[in-house]
């Protein structure tokens, strides 16, 4: 992070130095919270704003507490220590932690060096990022976001571990800086920022971890993962082996939270990827069957038009490249 926008985020707040003054004691007024412990986005969004960024309040414990709105948190500098539903977490420099609506979180005190900032966020400020992300169909980028927007209870926390990842470390510095200087035309900015960010972040799903029932959402997102990196050869056996789980269990499970096999999720993204294919490159419909997974040109010229109402040639015609 530049210097400039770091030492910035480094001010003692007039809070801060309440607290240094021998106040330790959580001042609730100013988080509009009543004897629920929930933090209440009107006390810190401005009337009409759908997001705004607020730096950590650093050496205050802050007990455990829920909010009724999206916060994403960004390590400025330094680390944090947090429980979220009773499970801690340390956020590093450089990651992000984004907090589904109603998660009950506990943060201890920070040191002046340990700076991070937290992003309020309504979820209505995510419907940019959204349509920005159905260029090409995604089922784990609409997992991750519809988790966000849909005050899911299975989902926690998102943990992205993208330290490392530059162009991310870009657009969160982009972020903050249009944030903390009130920058002309701010929504628009900000949502295109965090539609990037987000594809981004999809592309980096190795890096994430997520909160609430550990295990099935470890066992669902490799599921995802599994349909998204290796949809040419998805194999349910061959993640019922690597997560160490009964073939059966996990067949039922896939259907019991999702709604679908995992054989129709498998067919689902490979004729979403030939389509996308079709649409945008100039690979031939034989060629696109068979880089989706499909050796069958039949079979998948068939199941094609079931899905679209279109053959892939047809497909092409109407929506693929236009010839010169």
């Amino acid at each position: 992070m530049r210097p400039y926008l770091l030492e910035k985020l480094k001010r003692i707040t007039p809070e801060e130095q309440a607290i240094l003054d021998g106040n330790r004691d959580l001042d609730s007024t100013l988080y509009n919270m009543d004897c629920s412990m929930v933090v209440d986005a009107k006390a810190l969004l401005e009337t009409g704003a759908s997001i705004e960024l607020r730096p950590h309040t650093r050496f205050l414990h802050f007990p455990e507490h829920k909010h009724n709105y999206v916060e994403v948190i960004y390590m400025c500098s330094g680390s944090t220590k947090h429980m979220i539903n009773k499970q801690e977490l340390i956020l590093q420099e450089g990651e992000l932690l984004f907090l589904s609506q109603n998660t009950t979180q506990e943060v201890f005190p920070a040191g002046y060096n340990d700076v991070a900032v937290n992003f309020i966020i309504l979820p209505t400020f995510f419907d940019k990022a959204l349509s920005m992300m159905g260029v090409e169909k995604s089922l784990l980028r609409n997992f991750v976001i519809e988790c966000l927007r849909n005050d899911s209870q299975d989902i926690s926390y998102l943990h992205f571990k993208v330290a490392d990842i530059l162009p991310i470390q870009n657009l969160m510095e982009n972020l903050i800086g249009m944030l903390i200087n009130k920058h002309t035309s701010t929504l628009s900015l900000n949502q295109t920022t965090m539609g990037l960010l987000f594809l981004h972040l999809m592309g980096t799903t190795s890096t994430v971890d997520i909160g609430g029932n550990q295990y099935e959402n470890t066992v669902l997102l490799q599921v995802y993962r599994n349909i998204e990196e290796g949809y040419r050869e998805g194999s349910l056996t061959a993640i019922a082996k690597e997560m160490k789980c009964d073939l059966y269990w996990l067949s039922r499970f896939i259907k019991k939270t999702t709604g679908k096999t995992f054989k129709t999720m498998l067919q689902e993204k490979r004729l979403e990827q030939a389509a996308f294919l079709l649409k945008h490159t100039n690979l031939s419909v034989v060629n696109t069957s068979l880089d989706v997974g499909y050796s069958n040109f039949s079979y998948f010229h068939r199941i094609f038009k079931s899905y679209y109402g279109l053959t892939p040639a047809d497909y092409r015609a109407k929506f693929g490249p236009k010839q010169e």
